[in-house]
């Protein structure tokens, strides 16, 4: 059957209905309203139907049924993500994963855990650690976000400087084909033939399959965990300091800054303890045996007062070193106090740069006349500068976006990237062509290609369609030109 014989939305209700509780297929335009957008809710579509499937099997059905009708599937998870990666598609099905929450199996001797995909990040450390371990990387979203979002936009967090970001933490997927074929890619040891697949999947952002489980990597619980806090009176002395400790050979659990709009909002919101008169605060955490921490807090507190540091303080219990990152965390929801709306960004660039960049951002904001507030993991120079604005303000929302794209090209211009871990999505589509030659675009049209060749995976996100790529024309010859879809909602490359 074709996609001219397509059923109408009734019966594909009633198709999904056959084999899912009725009351997780979902219709009516009010109960699908909180699918329309996921983090960046400035792009919103509403879907075709909502889907909640609580099985494998499931799941494969739904994608043996959209890939012989032709219908696009955008799967999600939490919906926390900040690049408008799981927006719907109009014409779709929204498959959510939130069922799959359970924890399979934690093995404390392999130390690794097996999880569902609608498993929240934070959820794995909480069960892991009775047994003395935890998982690594740690989005500020933890509570919320879940496992297989953060395979999906390759997350890191506060702790990715020494430990990585999900693809350094990652052991095992099992994911579901466009066809909806469950396959194995991985391995539970160290290693494992051929392609290194899990590399590819992970960051994927849904244009490659259906996540349906995870199996991660557990780290041992360090015997001691210490965070410095320390104060600058401009932003530069403290990107400059971010370099000093890298050079000295040190390398923190995390290595985190904030600048003044971000410290006064998180001070607010969390009462952490952030010396609210500080122009940019650095949290820095040293972990692993006592004497090293002792060791090597003496030296970074030292070497943040030899690089111009106006105070510092340590945390002196393991309550008061969850408070200062508290406020961390906390700071994109406590942005939200002091500004209508903001625009949560996402590039990285080397760390030299740092003290460069965050001048030409400051540069930036007179020249659009909007804030900036800036939260970052400075260790690994993944920038994520807030822009305060009003969307009620008739063209506010339009300069934003193109102050954002701004940030994005600088970032290029350093020899950064235009994402660390939100994705691409749709937000950033555009400056893949800033980022990417057309060679390197139509090679990952090739990759997506070669797992979805009707392009029905989350149409339009991630890779811009370039209708003048030779090899482009090539795969679409193959399957008609009218198979993939445009960028949606205002993404034109």
């Amino acid at each position: 059957m074709n996609q001219s014989e397509r059923p109408d939305k009734a019966t594909l209700v009633e198709m999904f209905r056959a084999f899912i509780e009725p009351e997780y297929v979902i219709s009516d335009e009010e109960t699908q309203r909180p699918y329309e957008c996921d983090g960046l809710s400035m792009y919103c579509e509403m879907p075709l139907i909502v889907v909640l499937p609580n099985t494998v099997e499931q799941v494969q059905e739904v994608m043996r049924i959209c890939h012989r009708y032709h219908i696009p599937v955008v799967a999600r998870g939490a919906g926390t993500g900040l690049c408008a990666g799981a927006m719907p598609n109009a014409d779709g099905v929204l498959l959510s994963l939130a069922r799959f929450k359970h924890i399979l199996e934690i093995d404390p001797l392999a130390r690794s855990a097996r999880l569902q995909p609608g498993v929240r990040n934070l959820a794995i450390s909480e069960a892991a650690a009775r047994y003395g371990l935890y998982y690594g990387p740690d989005p500020s979203s933890q509570i919320a976000c879940t496992i297989g979002g953060n395979v999906a936009e390759n997350s890191g967090g506060v702790h990715c400087l020494k430990y990585g970001l999900t693809v350094h933490n990652l052991l095992k997927v099992e994911m579901v084909t466009v066809e909806g074929e469950l396959i194995s890619i991985g391995s539970e040891g160290l290693d494992s033939n051929g392609i290194d697949l899990m590399a590819l999947i992970t960051g994927s952002e849904g244009l490659l399959g259906v996540i349906t489980e995870v199996m991660v990597k557990l780290l041992p619980s360090p015997e001691k965990a210490q965070v410095i806090m320390a104060a600058f009176d401009n932003v530069q002395t403290a990107g400059d300091a971010v370099g000093g400790v890298i050079a000295k050979g040190i390398i923190p659990a995390g290595l985190e800054m904030m600048d003044s709009h971000a410290i006064v909002a998180a001070e607010a919101f969390a009462q952490a303890g952030y010396p609210i008169d500080a122009k940019a605060l650095l949290l820095c955490e040293l972990d692993g045996t006592a004497a090293e921490v002792q060791e090597q807090i003496s030296e970074v507190e030292q070497l943040f007062i030899e690089l111009g540091a106006t105070s510092t303080r340590v945390s002196q219990s393991e309550a008061e070193r969850a408070l200062l990152w508290k406020g961390r965390k906390s700071a994109f929801p406590a942005v939200g106090r002091i500004s209508p709306d903001y625009y949560c960004m996402d590039g990285t660039i080397p760390r030299s740069q740092l003290a460069h960049v965050l001048t030409e951002m400051q540069r930036l904001s007179e020249h659009y006349g909007l804030r900036v507030a800036n939260v970052f993991h400075a260790g690994d120079g993944n920038l994520h500068p807030l822009i305060l604005f009003d969307a009620n303000v008739p063209g506010e929302f339009e300069k934003t976006e193109e102050f954002g794209g701004r940030i994005l090209e600088l970032c290029v211009e350093v020899g950064g990237c235009i994402t660390g871990e939100h994705g691409v999505g749709i937000e950033k589509i555009r400056q893949m062509k800033v980022q990417f030659n057309d060679q390197e675009l139509c090679q990952f049209l090739a990759i997506k290609h070669a797992f979805d060749p009707a392009g029905t995976l989350n149409p339009g996100k991630g890779i811009p369609v370039l209708k003048h790529c030779q090899e482009y024309r090539t795969l679409e010859r193959g399957k008609g030109e009218s198979t993939v879809q445009q960028p949606q909602q205002g993404a034109q490359v």
